[in-house]
């Protein structure tokens, strides 16, 4: 039986899901970032696929969502949009921490994924860090530079007016480079790596996914798995076709011992 704990670790709300069979076990171990504006609870389902090939998986709460909430409006969530991404990179170290640790995760066995947001945290985490043995993006973007300045005419666009004066922008745009993976796919290594991204998205376009994608195909030197799953017409949400991908992706490459079902497997591979 798949078993859902709450917990509370670093002061980090988060669920841990596992088959209850396996529970005192070192076993590989899955951490999964929400979106923006989402909440842990959001992607159980993913959890429980993950879990029924044999990974531990923990689904943490991001600063300033769900039950870490403080009140704040759409829009003054949206100006902390990085920081809460960057936040969360820094997070999923400790948590990882922890249940290594607690010889609960298999440190040779690691693996990050996310959507939306959470994807984004995924791929920058990537330039810190390099427990992560294998990864996966669901409408991410490895682009945070041209991102954030994409965000930043899209709200002038709309006659947003942002709280910050050029200057302040400028310097937290600057930031970001320290966590953009366009600018460093050294970091990457041969980590295995899959996207997944619709098309027609238009709030995390599928372009800065996709030229990353290519660049690193031209790579010849490059030898870790690398595979983009892109819908012609889908949108900012993600399908079965996203979500069986990710599953397999990890059953594949963090080795849980329990084989990924063929006709999925194959949709990931061809």
């Amino acid at each position: 039986m798949i078993g859902i704990n709450k917990e509370v670790v670093n002061s980090i709300p988060v669920l841990h899901v596992i088959d209850e069979h396996l529970q005192a076990e070192q076993l590989p171990f899955i951490i999964f970032i929400h979106g923006f504006g989402s909440a842990k609870e959001n992607n159980l389902h993913i959890a429980y696929l993950l879990a029924e090939k044999g990974f531990r998986v923990i689904l943490p709460e991001a600063v300033h969502h769900g039950e870490r909430e403080a009140g704040l409006s759409q829009n003054e969530l949206s100006v902390r949009f990085w920081e809460i991404v960057i936040n969360t990179i820094h997070e999923v170290n400790g948590l990882k921490d922890y249940y290594v640790e607690k010889g609960l995760a298999d440190p040779e066995r690691i693996g990050l994924a996310g959507t939306s947001m959470g994807g984004i945290v995924t791929l920058g985490a990537l330039t810190q860090y390099n427990w992560i043995r294998a990864a996966v993006s669901l409408m991410g973007s490895p682009n945070y530079y041209d991102m954030a300045n994409w965000q930043v005419s899209e709200l002038q666009k709309q006659g947003y007016n942002l709280p910050q004066s050029e200057e302040e922008l400028r310097v937290q745009l600057e930031a970001l480079k320290e966590y953009d993976l366009t600018l460093q796919p050294e970091k990457l290594a041969d980590t295995p790596l899959l996207f997944w991204h619709g098309e027609a998205d238009t709030i995390v376009p599928h372009r800065f996914a996709w030229e990353f994608y290519q660049s690193l195909q031209e790579d010849k030197g490059r030898q870790g798995a690398l595979k983009f799953i892109s819908e012609k017409h889908v949108g900012h949400k993600v399908t079965k076709q996203g979500t069986y991908g990710l599953v397999d992706w990890f059953d594949l490459h963090l080795g849980s011992g329990i084989m990924a079902d063929e006709k999925h497997l194959n949709r990931v591979l061809d």
